[in-house]
């Protein structure tokens, strides 16, 4: 008898249906045969990446493509000469386009700021002479600390015009998150806000930053935009008001011509598992794989208003809120606030008033919407919208179909993304013209070669769970991780040899569809069956009463682990027991008798990363009270 494979998970749920685009959707595609264009870009994809290439503005052209002579420290479009910033906004000026929309900015309050390509461009350059005024120079860090406003765009933007490396921390963070990050970084600028709101609630910026600069050496100046009437302490000698700073200075600004593999920014994962790693992204190869990735995943034709609900402080809002809409010349949405206030319909008034034409949202909080009820979204008129997309962790099919019913209308295909901070852009996904399976991120995009694996490397078979990696390079790859290039090594190449460990369980179908379970270190081992969290989560999702739920392993003598879930249910529902034994059999139906479940707890909410990922591990050591480990990221 064959030994069995302890490393592989198993598969217990699987969503075969298939959901085709529409004769509509197909006509106006930018990539209509799917397929093909997968086998031509697999075939050769530097060629693919260097066509790609040609749809941005280079200083001077590259000598190669790709250089593997010190790998994994890969490099891109050798010698070249660019700018992430220039492709993102000066040429938008050059070619005539100042009077186009660049961003619409709305607060849950109300307030909105609109600006043109132009009047981004002018307020950049102002801010970039404000900052060379203070000692700002190539390859220098600057920590940026704001909430979802433009002036966390211009800020952005204005760093990589002069060649300075840009930190943002996510303004949810605490003081010591950002003390962290900061020190890591060694920045000598913060740019920070008097405040934020959240919930009809003013969040004071200024006082968690100045309670973080206090014990970092570094930070020369605090530039504070003032984005309230409120009160905050000023340090006349260290602080600055950005519009005070930005007053008279010119609106032309000299733009550096990057090395195409100089640093563009360092970002550091929302660390669900361990110490966050300052990535590192680079202005050529970066810019070329964004660019690419937004113009096919959303099928986008140059006229658009694009939300993506993120926020810039993580890497989908860098990718897919700034860099990404922008370097395509059309119109991002920035909402600072939460999309339920004052009622839970804010994310779809908003979608209605402004016609978006794709939403790009996360998991997290389509279950949200789903707990309000379908009521809210059917309220608003939503013609505009042509693609959605999520984003940040495995969509529960339930989820999926909730969000193509009641927010698509059943016309608007799904774009389910999987990808990292350390990937800079969009990996496994559909696009517009690919069937759909709810729950399944498709496959790669074209250019990409993932694959699923056991601990040597070796594929496994269709059907079966192992550990997913990338087996080619790519050109918005991370470069290291910051000061630390044994970690990047460690962590991301000598875990599986000759390719990419991304850190999660996944398997492929009979189709070659893609289906994430979880994160390596949330994979439940079950009297010796690897199952991966997600497919649990979801059979708990797939019964009426319930929107969300979290599961770990609880250590069990006879079968080595049993499963606990935490659990939310849809508003008015009664926990009782009678409802747990009936959860218990709801998974023992979909899962079978494996996904044995010992305990079933109703919870109001879950632990989670700022970016909206449950985290297992702070579930599991409130079990098992164990250390929390870091919990900076934690909401």
């Amino acid at each position: 008898m064959a030994k069995k494979n302890r490393e592989l998970t198993e598969v217990l749920l699987s969503e075969q249906k298939k959901y085709y685009p529409s004769k509509k959707v197909l006509a106006n595609a930018n990539v209509k045969d799917y397929e093909k264009t997968l086998k031509k870009a697999e075939k050769n994809p530097e060629a693919f990446w260097a066509e790609a290439a040609e749809d941005l503005v280079w200083f001077k052209k590259w000598d190669k493509i790709l250089d593997k002579s010190k790998k994994p420290f890969y490099k891109w479009f050798t010698n070249a000469k660019f700018n992430l910033a220039y492709n993102a906004l000066d040429r938008h000026i050059d070619e005539g386009n100042g009077k186009k929309l660049a961003i619409i900015w709305e607060d849950e309050s109300g307030r909105t700021r609109k600006y043109t390509y132009q009047k981004l461009y002018n307020e950049v350059n102002q801010f970039v002479n404000a900052l060379r005024g203070l000692g700002v120079k190539k390859g220098d860090r600057v920590a940026i600390y704001m909430p979802n406003v433009p002036e966390i765009a211009i800020a952005m933007l204005s760093c990589l015009k002069i060649g300075a490396m840009h930190s943002v921390v996510y303004a949810g963070f605490s003081s010591g998150a950002l003390e962290g990050r900061i020190k890591d970084a060694r920045a000598k600028i913060l740019i920070t806000a008097d405040g934020s709101f959240r919930r009809g609630k003013v969040i004071n910026l200024k006082a968690i930053a100045d309670e973080a600069v206090k014990k970092c050496g570094s930070i020369k100046k605090v530039i504070v935009v003032k984005n309230n009437e409120e009160k905050v302490a000023f340090n006349k000698e260290k602080d600055v008001w950005y519009h005070n700073l930005i007053k008279n200075q010119p609106i032309e600004a000299k733009i550096a011509e990057m090395d195409s593999e100089d640093p563009a920014f360092v970002l550091y994962t929302s660390g669900t598992t361990s110490k966050p790693k300052g990535v590192i992204h680079a202005h050529g190869g970066y810019a070329v794989g964004v660019l690419r990735t937004i113009k096919w995943v959303f099928d986008l034709k140059g006229d658009e208003i694009f939300w993506c609900t993120a926020d810039p402080g993580w890497i989908t809002g860098h990718s897919y809120i700034i860099y990404g809409p922008l370097m395509a010349g059309i119109t991002t949405v920035m909402y600072e606030g939460v999309p339920d206030m004052p009622k839970p319909d804010r994310i779809w008034k908003v979608v209605e008033k402004y016609k978006v034409n794709v939403l790009y949202t996360a998991p997290t909080l389509i279950r949200a919407m789903m707990r309000y009820g379908k009521e809210w979204p059917m309220k608003h008129k939503m013609p505009s919208l042509r693609i959605l997309g999520s984003v940040g962790e495995p969509i529960n099919p339930e989820a999926w179909k909730w969000y193509y019913i009641n927010v698509g209308k059943k016309r608007c295909p799904i774009m389910d993304t999987w990808w990292q901070t350390e990937t800079g852009m969009n990996m496994i996904t559909p696009l517009p013209c690919a069937p759909l399976k709810a729950g399944s991120a498709t496959k790669p995009f074209p250019g990409i070669i993932a694959d699923v694996v056991d601990k040597k490397g070796k594929r496994v078979p269709a059907g079966k769970g192992g550990y997913l990696v990338i087996k080619n390079q790519w050109p918005a790859m991370i470069r290291t991780i910051f000061n630390n290039p044994e970690r990047y090594l460690k962590t991301y190449w000598k875990q599986v040899k000759g390719a990419y460990f991304a850190g999660d369980v996944a398997f492929r179908d009979k189709d070659g569809y893609f289906w994430i379970q979880g994160r390596t270190d949330d994979v439940l081992n079950i009297a010796g069956h690897r199952i991966g969290t997600a497919e649990v989560e979801s059979a708990f999702v797939s019964h009426k009463t319930v929107v969300e739920a979290g599961v770990i392993g609880v250590p069990d003598e006879i079968r080595a682990e049993v499963i606990k879930a935490f659990v939310i249910l849809k508003k008015g529902v009664k926990e009782s027991d009678e409802l747990k034994v009936e959860l218990k059999k709801q998974v023992r139906k979909v899962l079978g008798p494996i996904a044995i479940i010992k305990d079933v707890a109703f919870v109001d909410k879950l632990p989670k990363t700022r970016s909206g990922k449950i985290m297992r591990r702070v579930l599991k050591a409130k079990e098992l009270n164990l250390p929390l480990g870091d919990t900076s990221s934690l909401v």
